[in-house]
This record gives C-alpha cells, sequence and structure tokens, in this order.
C-alpha cells in the first residue's frame, strides 16, 4: 500500500510569505524554510513582524486569495491522485490554506492552525505535532503504508530520506548540493515519472 506526501508552497503553490512580503512591502518576511531550519523560530520572527506593522489574518488572506498554483500543478495532482493516494503535508495553516486547497481541487491536506485574537491580530500558531511531516510519514508507515515523499526545503528532507522513495522539487541549489544523494526534479512530468517508477 503506497502514499504520496507531498511539500504545499514552494512545490504545488507559490511561498504564501514570499507573495504577501512582496504584496506589503515587506522584505523581511521573505524568509521561509529554505533559509531557516527551525519553523518555531522562524514562525515566531513572522509574527512580530506583523504586529509591528499591524498586519491581521485577514491582511494575509487578501494576498493569498490572489495566489494561484504554480503551472502544471493541478494537473500533475489530478493524475497522481488517479492513480495512487496522496497526502499534502504542510507547515502552512489552516487559515491560510484553504483557498489554495479549492483551487487545487480539494486534496487531503494535514497542517497547522493559527491562533487569532478577538481584534483579528494572529496571536499564535499551534503546530499538529513536532516535526510534523516526519512524524506523518513514521505513523502512515506504523499502520501499513509505504510512503514516497517529495519537498523543496530543510523541513522536508526527514520525511524525504525516511521514505521508500523520496525527491526533492523546485529546490534551491544550496540544499541540492547538501543533498547530493536525493534525486532532484524541476518539472512536473519528471516528477510524476519517478514517483510512477517508484510505485
Amino acid at each position: 500500500m503506497n502514499i504520496v506526501c507531498l511539500d504545499m508552497e514552494g512545490v504545488l503553490v507559490p511561498e504564501i510569505w514570499i507573495a504577501f512580503a512582496e504584496e506589503a512591502g515587506i522584505p523581511e518576511l521573505k524568509r521561509t524554510t529554505r533559509d531557516e531550519p527551525d519553523y518555531d523560530k522562524l514562525m515566531n520572527y513572522r509574527l512580530n513582524i506583523l504586529r509591528e506593522h499591524g498586519l491581521g489574518l485577514k491582511d494575509v488572506q487578501a494576498t493569498i486569495g490572489k495566489i494561484d498554483p504554480l503551472p502544471g500543478a493541478k494537473e500533475f495532482l489530478d493524475e497522481l491522485r488517479s492513480i495512487t493516494q496522496v497526502i499534502i503535508l504542510s507547515d502552512t495553516f489552516l487559515q491560510f490554506a484553504q483557498p489554495l486547497m479549492k483551487k487545487l481541487g480539494y486534496p487531503t491536506l494535514f497542517c497547522n492552525e493559527l491562533v487569532i485574537g478577538e481584534d483579528g491580530m494572529i496571536d499564535d500558531f499551534r503546530m499538529r505535532c513536532e516535526k510534523s511531516k516526519l512524524t506523518t510519514v513514521r505513523g502512515l508507515q506504523s499502520i501499513g503504508f509505504e510512503t514516497i515523499a517529495a519537498g523543496d526545503s530543510f523541513n522536508d528532507l526527514g520525511m524525504i530520506q525516511a521514505s521508500k522513495a523520496g525527491f526533492l522539487f523546485k529546490s534551491p541549489e544550496s540544499i541540492q548540493a547538501e543533498y547530493p544523494d536525493v534525486p532532484a526534479y524541476e518539472e512536473f512530468d519528471e516528477l510524476l515519472d519517478a514517483i510512477k517508477k517508484a510505485l
């Protein structure tokens, strides 16, 4: 029994925080898990910047509403879902991901939640579990699934390396250079072929 686990941002959709950083004119918010492996540290850094600028959930959601999946992402996902089970494992938050899931045809998503204050400000974030992608892949393996994983950032490497097949997709050259043993692809058809072979 196979199940494919895919990262969301950078793989299927553009990076939400980069899009928001550009829209809001706050370059400091362009930092992602490609730059900062410690996700808690990264999120606290982001929330502090939002507070400094008086920006809340609605401000971020307005930008997300304008984001479309990467070209070919929905077709790739549709074909993949027609041949095997797929879960999107993301460190993003339900309040951010919902409009994007609609554009991708509502695939299964495991992600985290934001804690929103009565004033609409993002007060905190609630992670599903520690090392959520690796923990989820290990959990799936414990109930009889063989996992195949793909992602683009440091926080995807755990699930990629723990799976029977794992791939980097649209990842920075610095990560590819650091992990030369992980096959790296740039195009959806290449990734689809690699996953089909692994199945």
